[in-house]
């Protein structure tokens, strides 16, 4: 496993991560959730693969997720061997101030997330998403508190609108506190609609790109059919996937399948090497259910594709609206 500076700040990463929202077994209202035995043994594949790099949210199984990984990563690592994210933003209690990006919220999360993972300090606190409802100089001086509190190492986002982005760096910037040094983003062979604008600004900025549903919930990785047949649980649960991919993003699933026949690997592979091959791109966020799927992100690290084969993917791609923000 290699491992590369986080954009331009000197946090080092894998280049492969670990993304926990599969973990929380007893959560009703996702049947695909592993069970605690099997979270383990994903987990433990991971770290004996040299993957230092975990992602989880608050939100993720209503906590659980933050729990397990918790248990886990104090189970396998010393916590100074290990880079711990989470997220902040969706609501977590009742009532009006119980999500968002208020100071309120902000400070409230971050103490109910550290409770629950079980740490004095987590290494990246991401913004889950832009609240609209919230002054950014607001989110942004909340944030820099944790910093200087010392509950929070480094500050990212995710999904938004690259402006946004761009306005909450300048907020930052006025205030003389901690600006995000990652950008955790809807990024894949299917959806690169990130390439217009997000991507470009994050080059220019020395800003870590982590992308989330590398593989595009499964679709990538041959989880459904033409036609509405479902292969998975995962596929036969995801209301989100049907809503954001449609038939003709098929066509770029039939060349990453025709390069992975070739090259005598799987297609999860294969969309996975595209992705790390591209500028910007630290280290995509891996969903696993198998411990299959954290092999198939190692092996991926190790496959280059040559300019011929990523123009074969990449030449049925269809532009989409804006998806996942």
């Amino acid at each position: 496993m290699d491992y590369v500076n986080l954009g331009k700040s000197g946090l080092r990463v894998s280049r492969v991560c670990l993304g926990t929202m599969s973990f929380g077994e007893g959560d009703a209202t996702r049947p695909w959730v592993v069970s605690n035995d099997l979270a383990d043994d994903i987990f433990r594949t991971a770290v004996e693969a040299g993957i230092i790099f975990i992602d989880t949210a608050d939100i993720y199984a209503n906590g659980l997720s933050e729990e397990v990984t918790g248990r886990l990563a104090r189970k396998y690592f010393a916590r100074d061997e290990l880079v711990l994210a989470t997220k902040v933003f969706l609501p977590m209690t009742p009532g009006p101030n119980g999500g968002g990006l208020s100071a309120k919220h902000i400070h409230a999360a971050i103490d109910a997330s550290l409770k629950r993972l079980d740490v004095e300090y987590v290494d990246l606190y991401q913004i889950h998403r832009y609240d609209v409802n919230v002054p950014i100089e607001e989110t942004m001086g909340a944030l820099n508190e944790l910093v200087h509190a010392g509950k929070v190492r480094y500050i990212g986002a995710s999904s938004m609108y690259a402006w946004q982005f761009a306005k909450a760096q300048q907020a930052a910037e006025r205030a003389g506190g901690a600006r995000f040094i990652s950008m955790q983003n809807h990024y894949n062979a299917v959806y690169r609609e990130e390439e217009r604008e997000m991507i470009p600004l994050c080059l220019d900025q020395g800003i870590g790109v982590i992308p989330w549903s590398p593989l595009a919930r499964g679709f990538l990785a041959g989880n459904r059919e033409r036609g509405g047949e479902r292969l998975t649980e995962r596929a036969n649960s995801d209301a989100f996937a049907d809503m954001m991919y449609r038939d003709d993003d098929f066509d770029v699933v039939d060349q990453v399948k025709a390069v992975a026949a070739a090259r005598g690997v799987s297609a999860a592979q294969v969309a996975l090497a595209w992705l790390l091959s591209k500028p910007g791109v630290t280290a995509p966020i891996i969903g696993a259910t198998k411990v299959m799927h954290v092999t198939d992100a190692v092996a991926a690290e190790d496959l280059a594709l040559s300019a011929e084969e990523i123009a074969q993917i990449e030449a049925p791609y269809q532009p989409h609206g804006i998806l996942g923000h």
